[in-house]
């Protein structure tokens, strides 16, 4: 298996059908085995049903039932039930065109540890973006540059490819079951000198988004802090594949 991408979906039974079938529809122009893994993470609506009538015709696709919440837990849920070489976080609103993955893979990108969709390196695109929204963004990358990941500009982003055995071996330590797992995971890969890039996207604003503009920053810093002590105190020291 080439490539398994992980779609956390919470409350989605309307943004993931048009996200199934565009991904799909790519994937099978593709000449790679892949497989589309949706993890549903405690919805209150119909997330899983629609999930199940897609895969019930298309193949790849893989429903996992998860009864806890949290972006963080779906996407550790998913990365470790994938089987692919390489495993990308996709979010469900697909605002990113499903066509830039290839600038994750080879052979357009090689040997690297981690790739990081970017919406602020040399080269991505935002489009329809308001201002107060792009300065919120802002705000959660700066506090996660100074306090947590220095040297990157964009660790928000929802787009994320890991090689297959440096995903298993970041998420069968990752313990943070929200919005900070990521940079949790950027965090420990760091600490582990794992090779990251960042890989400039096209990104189209989605105004579903569900960010509080005040509570999020400050949850993300008590987070960051946390994640530094769970390193210092030891909480991340597993055994490193060979």
């Amino acid at each position: 298996m080439f490539l398994s991408i992980i779609i956390p979906a919470h409350n989605e039974e309307q943004r993931l059908p048009p996200t199934l079938t565009a991904v799909d529809a790519f994937l099978d122009r593709q000449n790679y085995l892949s497989e589309i893994i949706v993890v549903e993470n405690g919805s209150q609506d119909l997330t899983a049903v629609v999930t199940e009538a897609f895969a019930a015709t298309h193949p790849r696709v893989k429903l996992i039932r998860e009864s806890g919440r949290g972006k963080g837990l779906a996407v550790r849920h998913g990365m470790l039930e994938a089987q692919g070489d390489y495993r990308f976080i996709c979010d469900a609103d697909l605002s990113m065109p499903i066509a830039e993955v290839v600038k994750f893979l080879p052979p357009r990108i090689d040997h690297y540890d981690v790739a990081i969709g970017s919406r602020e390196a040399p080269g991505a695109r935002r489009f329809n973006e308001p201002p107060y929204r792009h300065f919120q963004g802002r705000v959660f990358s700066n506090l996660v540059k100074v306090f947590a990941v220095p040297g990157f500009e964009d660790t928000q982003c929802g787009f994320k490819c890991l090689r297959g055995e440096i995903a298993e071996d970041l998420f069968r330590v990752q313990v943070f079951d929200g919005m900070s797992f990521d940079v949790e995971m950027l965090y420990i890969a760091r600490k582990r000198g794992y090779k990251i890039l960042e890989v400039p996207i096209d990104w189209y604003y989605r105004s579903e988004s569900r960010v509080h503009p005040i509570a999020d920053p400050l949850r993300m810093l008590r987070d960051i802090l946390l994640i530094r002590r769970n390193w210092h105190t030891g909480r991340y020291q597993a055994k490193r594949p060979t």
